[in-house]
């Protein structure tokens, strides 16, 4: 290599020399972006690391030593201290009463109106007025025996006897009555109380029920509910505009303890009426919505899933896109569909999402 070099003219070397400058700020370019990257996947790495293996809980250990500092107030500051605590509620009283944008309370409940007079004889005295204060109450749920009694009537002439008729019910011959099944069908769908701390709700007044009673109240509830669940799933279908959308749900296993399996939410909503219908399934493919779609007619909105492409291949079916699932496509990392349509897509803004 010298040897050649001796050979080359002095342009030709400054030549070289400047090739070789430029290779070198390539690689220490390629080395400081490889480093840079290092660094940031090192980061993330750490992240990752922390996030599976790190510590969950925000609590943390500190010195057991810590609650024997000398950190009590005097006596004459502790004294201080409650006359200024005193001072703020005084205050803050005399500023809540006097607030002048508190909002009105429901003029449609009832009201219980309590008078009272001044104390002491009031004889020489005239009423010249009255302030109203009011306040919302609650009155906790109140637990009651409601009781039949049928009296029977025999014909004077011995040709039969009448009872009085006892009123439908929604569990025959059962204990509880239409309106505690629905406070606790209420309280376990709606506000998601489960049914062993309604137990204890109960246990709370003295009413013993046991976990298999009440189990068994909520399943016959149910049953009792099919009729209202086939006539929405009628007036949901009926306006010809149906959206649809799937979502998964992790579902207990009952023979194996703290085990889950995978089931689906089918979700389908009329929004001409604004009724909403969710149909568990336990699987995600076509057959989940063969029940549900098979009689449909008319628009059927969706995300372009190929079980709902299928359904909207039938004549009587025009399936309609929606923009939110649209703008994913450009604002996200969402995978792109590229299934073939033999009827195009009208789009619509209106999603279910």
């Amino acid at each position: 290599m010298d040897t050649a070099l001796e050979h080359l003219s002095k342009k030709e070397l400054i030549a070289l020399l400047k090739r070789e400058q430029k290779t070198v700020e390539t690689h220490q370019k390629a080395a400081s972006s490889l480093q840079e990257e290092n660094t940031y996947l090192k980061a993330r790495v750490d992240l990752l690391e922390r996030l599976q293996f790190g510590q969950k809980r925000e609590r943390f250990e500190g010195d057991p030593a810590q609650g024997v500092l000398p950190f009590e107030a005097q006596p004459e500051e502790d004294a201080i201290q409650q006359e200024e605590i005193k001072e703020q509620i005084t205050y803050t009283r005399k500023k809540q009463s006097s607030h002048k944008g508190r909002a009105a309370l429901p003029a449609h409940l009832p009201v219980e109106e309590i008078e009272i007079h001044p104390e002491g004889d009031l004889t020489d005295m005239v009423c010249i007025g009255k302030e109203v204060t009011e306040e919302l109450e609650c009155e906790p749920a109140r637990f009651f025996i409601r009781r039949y009694i049928r009296y029977k009537y025999a014909a004077k002439n011995g040709e039969g006897v009448k009872t009085g008729e006892l009123p439908e019910r929604v569990i025959d011959k059962g204990i509880p009555g239409a309106g505690l099944l629905a406070m606790i069908l209420t309280d376990k769908y709606m506000d998601h109380l489960p049914l062993y701390r309604q137990k204890q709700r109960f246990a709370r007044e003295n009413i013993p029920i046991a976990s298999s009673t009440i189990e068994g109240w909520v399943k016959q509830a149910l049953e009792g509910l099919k009729p209202l669940y086939q006539q929405i799933k009628f007036d949901i279908k009926a306006k010809g505009y149906l959206q649809v959308y799937e979502t998964s749900i992790k579902v207990l296993e009952s023979d194996k303890k703290g085990a889950a399996h995978m089931g689906w939410y089918w979700v389908y909503h009329n929004p001409l009426d604004g009724l909403v219908l969710m149909d568990y399934q336990p699987t995600r493919g076509a057959a989940a919505t063969t029940e549900m779609l098979k009689n449909f007619r008319g628009y059927l909105q969706s995300d372009g899933y190929a079980v709902y492409q299928k359904i909207g291949r039938r004549a009587d079916v025009t399936p309609v896109a929606c923009w939110a699932h649209a703008r994913r496509e450009f604002n996200g990392p969402w995978k792109t569909i590229r299934s073939e349509q033999k009827k195009p897509f009208i789009s619509s803004s209106n999603c279910m999402q």
